[in-house]
């Protein structure tokens, strides 16, 4: 599943993705060094492909041969854990007696 890098919203792309493709989301770049399957802060450039040229701006869109967007987890739930009950933290320290 693709995810874009920024929102975590599932991108439904094809196989090869444009350098002008944005997400419909959030219109985040999608061929970017962030939602690179070879993008890795810790390497050297940032980028574990040796053949890649550097890119000094990861959240751009870019001209980079070697891109391939990454598999992601996609947005998890939040709408189930935010339905959950709110409890006021002032109701349990000055709890009413019954």
């Amino acid at each position: 599943m693709k995810a874009c890098y920024h929102c975590k919203n599932v991108l439904e792309v094809s196989e090869t993705i444009g350098r002008t493709e944005t997400c419909p989301y959030c219109d985040a770049d999608v061929h970017c060094c962030l939602n690179c399957s070879f993008h890795d802060p810790g390497a050297y450039n940032g980028c574990r492909e040796s053949q890649a040229e550097r890119v000094v701006d990861k959240y751009r869109s870019n001209f980079c041969d070697c891109f391939t967007i990454k598999d992601a987890p996609c947005k998890k739930n939040i709408a189930g854990a935010a339905a959950k009950k709110k409890v006021n933290p002032l109701d349990m320290l000055f709890k009413k007696a019954p």
